[in-house]
């Protein structure tokens, strides 16, 4: 860039005033609102800050995030391998556009997870032929090698937690030789996620526990990883004293086979708890999975009508399906912040969490707003929702303690302007970095 563009750019006279709406590129990967936590994040984030009166696109590739009025959503579309009900499909020649397509099924073919990588160099191409639209770019975790270098404005990388975690549980949980190496290979991306968070100028994360593993696991220096809490839609999660409570209903937020969300112990805890109390039953929100640990443990333990799965709801649906249980319960074995927890919390459905990675930070102090288990202890996990289920005085005072820490401390509100203030400091630092280069 000339001496003479950065004078006429947005960067001129150091840092960009309080008071000037932000033009933003929000980039994700992958935008599913019903399985995981990227697409929730993405929604609700680029809402508020549009409600701070600045300018959003969401820039992703599919599943597409589902997106308020007033956000406009540009597709940039990948080969879509893993949609239902073909994943792991083989494109038809013609559906080949280039050669980042053909890199997209290679690594697919030989047991590797494209998606990061692919999207990063599809979004760099994107953001080259739009250089000057945007004031930042905000990247959700995709951490791939496109992003590196000059994308026409300062960068921005959310990480939630490092996916490094996620594959040494799978490794834990792996049972053979191969299974293991199978995991090794599609986990192979999270090399390439390492060295590029390494070069990062500016991370974003949600919680103090995945600050200490991405400085921990991903090299990451600590001056430059900011933690920013993100909460619930306090609106939309929040009591409502007509929705019926059902008796003995515990809820949680889970996909059914996935290690580190610990369903498996829960599935376990519910078969040791209704020796005692017959009508405690489970109903997940994710996809039931037709083998596996999990669908194994409800066989194994005769709780085919106990356990029930849910998915594809709309949000009033999910919320009054959370208000009319009992309990909600968080078993993971770890957690980067955990969005079910306080969301339940914000309902004022009191809550059951283990210990697992950041969930103490926002589930609060046992006994307090929450009652606190070590995770993947199925013992402690019954004992916890039995003690629950049989005390609605207990009930009551942890659902109430819980939504106060959450309109304390939890809301996308804050989570937006707080985001918003990073963006200020990235841009005035890029400029000074510019004008520094140009001198």
């Amino acid at each position: 860039m000339t001496a003479e563009a950065i004078e006429a750019g947005p960067y001129a006279g150091g840092p960009v005033q309080d008071d000037r709406p932000l033009r933003i590129a929000l980039l994700t990967y992958k935008g599913n609102p019903f399985c995981g936590g990227q697409g929730v994040y993405v929604r609700h984030l680029s809402r508020e800050l549009a409600r701070l009166g600045h300018s959003v696109e969401v820039i992703g590739a599919q599943p597409y995030p589902v997106l308020d009025e007033g956000v406009p959503l540009t597709e940039l579309a990948s080969l879509d391998l893993y949609r239902s009900p073909d994943p792991f499909r083989t494109p038809k020649r013609d559906e080949y556009r280039d050669w980042i397509d053909a890199l997209e099924v290679a690594t697919m073919w030989t047991g590797g997870f494209p998606e990061p990588l692919t999207f990063s160099l599809r979004a760099k191409r994107h953001l080259a032929a739009r250089r000057g639209d945007f004031d930042v770019v905000h990247d959700n975790q995709t951490l791939g090698y496109g992003l590196l270098g000059d994308l026409g404005a300062p960068l921005v990388t959310t990480i939630h937690h490092p996916i490094t975690v996620d594959r040494q549980l799978d490794l834990d949980a792996a049972g053979s030789r191969r299974k293991r190496a199978s995991v090794r290979r599609w986990y192979g991306f999270t090399r390439m996620q390492k060295r590029v968070a390494r070069r990062l100028p500016s991370v974003l994360t949600v919680s103090g526990s995945s600050q200490e593993e991405i400085v921990e696991h991903l090299g990451v220096r600590r001056d430059r990883v900011r933690v920013v809490h993100i909460g619930a839609d306090t609106g939309l999660w929040s009591p409502d004293p007509s929705v019926a409570e059902i008796p003995g209903r515990i809820v949680t937020t889970s996909s059914a086979d996935v290690p580190l969300k610990g369903l498996v112990h829960l599935v376990e805890a519910l078969a040791k708890l209704r020796t005692e109390r017959p009508d405690a039953h489970l109903v997940v929100v994710g996809k039931r999975a037709e083998d596996g640990p999990v669908a194994q443990a409800i066989e194994r333990y005769g709780l085919q009508g106990a356990v029930e799965f849910v998915k594809g709801i709309s949000d009033q649906e999910l919320v009054d399906l959370v208000r009319g249980a009992q309990v909600s319960c968080v078993p993971s074995l770890y957690e980067g912040f955990s969005l079910p927890a306080a969301e339940a919390m914000a309902t004022g459905t009191p809550l059951v969490a283990t210990t697992g990675g950041a969930i103490p930070e926002v589930a609060g102090t046992d006994g307090e707003t929450c009652l606190a288990v070590p995770p993947g202890d199925a013992g402690a996990l019954a004992a916890a929702l039995g003690r629950l289920l049989g005390d609605p005085e207990l009930r009551r005072r942890l659902g109430a303690a819980g939504r106060a820490r959450v309109l304390e401390r939890f809301t996308w509100a804050k989570a937006a302007q707080g985001t918003a203030d990073l963006y200020r400091e990235r841009i005035a630092a890029h400029g000074d970095a510019v004008r520094g280069g140009a001198r």
